[in-house]
């Protein structure tokens, strides 16, 4: 059986990817996409990828892009459109809001109306999420094209990091645990947190080109995967130390963050409700046009999801 190509992100969230592939004989290529779930949609609309693990909003704002600027996007014989084929975690992600560590000009999320907003990419979680904030905020403007913040894409953790302290952006949304080591002043590029937002849907989901959509293969795939979960949640004390020496955490993070993930018994589901949530936040705070809540009511959740 050829192995697939997976996309993932390189943080704590992919422990179970690492227990599926050294005990349970995962056939797949791990590929690390440091920069996150923007890039990995370039690469499956590239075909560079055949699965990604990446983050719900940023998978169900490319799909409706994609299928609101061209009709055929989402079609089954397209080889490089993709969709959701289930959820790898169930719980919320906590975005914290940072800034750099001496910016005195920013000390509270009041201070970031109409300021620069550092994004891994544009299309990417982090600048999705920037529009949900401006939603929560009350700073979207219904009568104007213009989006909420001034978007810079800095590609990576670092670089965020780094504009924000170089006054390239003026804030920047990641994962809580991943952020929190770096609000010390003596990491790289030290920062502060002005806030945090949480996604109103679980956070994270797995796609699949449509050549792969209901095959051996991506059943294997998906199948390992929850032999690696399931060996993640027998084997706490493993994961910790996996996460604390090859990753980027401090060991009592890696505990406390073990204790707010949830991750599911079977990942080969996604919940209708889950997409239509989403998909009405998203089209809230502009993210995606009226059209992809109307298809949605009127002709299914094939775009979206596998049949």
């Amino acid at each position: 059986m050829a192995s697939l190509r997976v996309g993932y992100v390189p943080e704590h969230f992919s422990t179970p990817l690492h227990f599926a592939q050294t005990y349970f004989s995962l056939c797949a290529a791990l590929i690390p996409f440091p920069s996150g779930t923007g890039h990995m949609v370039t690469a499956l609309q590239a075909g560079e990828l055949d699965v990604a693990i990446g983050l719900t909003e940023g998978w169900i704002a490319a799909i409706a892009k994609s299928a609101a600027q061209d009709q055929a996007a989402d079609d089954l014989s397209n080889p490089n459109a993709f969709r959701l084929v289930g959820t790898y975690v169930q719980t919320p992600l906590c975005w914290a809001i940072s800034t750099g560590q001496e910016r005195e000009d920013i000390t509270s999320v009041a201070d970031l109306k109409g300021k620069k907003v550092g994004v891994s990419r544009l299309g990417s979680g982090s600048y999705i999420m920037s529009f949900v904030l401006a939603d929560r905020e009350g700073w979207l403007d219904p009568a104007s094209a213009d989006p909420p913040f001034e978007a810079h894409a800095l590609q990576t953790f670092e670089g965020l990091r780094k504009g924000v302290n170089d006054k390239t952006a003026d804030f920047f949304m990641w994962e809580y645990f991943t952020s929190k080591r770096y609000y010390d002043s003596k990491s790289l590029h030290p920062i502060k947190k002005v806030g945090e937002i949480y996604t109103p849907w679980s956070s994270w989901k797995i796609v699949a080109r449509n050549p792969f959509i209901n095959t051996p293969q991506l059943n294997s795939v998906l199948e390992k995967v929850n032999l690696g979960i399931g060996y993640f949640k027998q084997h706490e004390d493993e994961a910790v130390k996996y996460i604390s020496t090859k990753l980027d955490y401090e060991e009592d993070d890696a505990r406390e963050w073990m204790k707010t993930v949830s991750f599911p018994t079977d990942v080969r589901v996604v919940e209708k409700s889950v997409v239509r949530g989403t998909v009405d936040v998203l089209q809230k705070a502009g993210v995606v046009g009226k059209q992809s809540k109307e298809r949605i009511d009127d002709h299914g959740l094939q775009r979206f999801m596998k049949s």
